[in-house]
């Protein structure tokens, strides 16, 4: 009977073995070892690391480049996730009309999603060019002065915030597409029974139906953008003046532009520690909303 009871102890840690080995060896263990790097110095040739406990962490605190990667980080996440949300929203409602053709135009508008970030943003390099490219030509045309997209730091960061908002909407609206198609047609038939508008039907009863998907596409957007690397990378380096240069570019400058190994994994546990808290903040407003709910 003990043997039986240990067999049946035993069964939910054997199902969860496959999942949980790839999670120890490509996620926990490396965590382990950046918080550790994050106590030394290392320039990631030498064999040796010198143990120099909470040096790194003070050095970041004191260090004006932090915060300033800090302010354009918070900037970048809200100038990218809550245009995401909001034009992805905007264009379900639109695609949810069942308009002619509106299946091409689903494709259309997601296919930014599925190209990759890099070709995308090279793309969007030639568009931003001062003297030819179609950003500044559109300017020119409607009689407005040309602008430094990616030259001038005043619209550097929204020069990137609009490539980012270009290839993420789509994939929001396809999301909320299913949400609205999942939104009971009762209720709404209720609610119009009951005198209420297309607006009082849309904030009353479509808006709380879909808080779940508003919900779900915060978090992951809001991840997305703490990770964003690729298209700084290509269309500013983190310049000019820093002026796009976020907490995640900064890791990367720090380790593999000055490989100061410990200082850039003393960045990365601060993103880590703010992404883990964004998760728990998000998990306890899910919890919230699914007790009023």
């Amino acid at each position: 009977m003990t043997r039986n009871k240990l067999i049946s102890g035993l069964k939910p840690v054997l199902f969860t073995l496959p999942a949980m080995i790839p999670f120890v060896l490509f996620w926990l263990a490396p965590l382990i070892y950046v918080l550790y790097l994050s106590f030394t110095e290392w320039d990631f040739m030498s064999p040796t690391k010198t143990f120099v406990g909470l040096q790194n962490y003070t050095d970041l605190f004191a260090n004006p480049a932090f915060y300033k990667a800090l302010r354009v980080t918070v900037l970048f996440c809200i100038g990218s996730v809550l245009p995401v949300i909001a034009i992805g929203l905007g264009l379900a409602l639109l695609m949810n009309r069942k308009l002619k053709g509106s299946g091409f135009y689903q494709a259309l508008l997601f296919s930014p999603w599925v190209t990759p970030t890099v070709a995308v943003s090279i793309v969007w390099s030639w568009i931003y060019e001062p003297e030819v490219g179609l950003a500044n030509t559109v300017l020119d045309f409607l009689g407005l002065e040309p602008l430094g997209w990616l030259q001038d730091p005043k619209w550097a960061l929204a020069g990137v915030l609009l490539v980012t908002v270009w290839k993420s909407a789509g994939w929001a609206m396809i999301f909320y597409l299913v949400a609205l198609r999942n939104v009971p047609s009762d209720l709404l038939e209720a609610g119009e029974l009951d005198g209420a508008g297309a607006v009082q039907k849309f904030i009353r009863i479509t808006l709380p139906m879909i808080s779940p998907t508003t919900l779900f596409l915060f978090v992951v957007q809001m991840v997305q953008a703490l990770q964003a690397y690729d298209q700084i990378n290509v269309l500013t380096q983190g310049g000019p003046s820093g002026s796009t240069r976020t907490l995640l570019y900064l890791y990367y400058q720090s380790a593999f532009e000055s490989f100061q190994i410990g200082e850039a994994s003393s960045v990365a546990v601060v993103l880590v520690f703010i992404c883990m808290l964004l998760s728990v903040l998000s998990l306890s407003i899910s919890r919230r909303t699914t007790h009023y709910q």
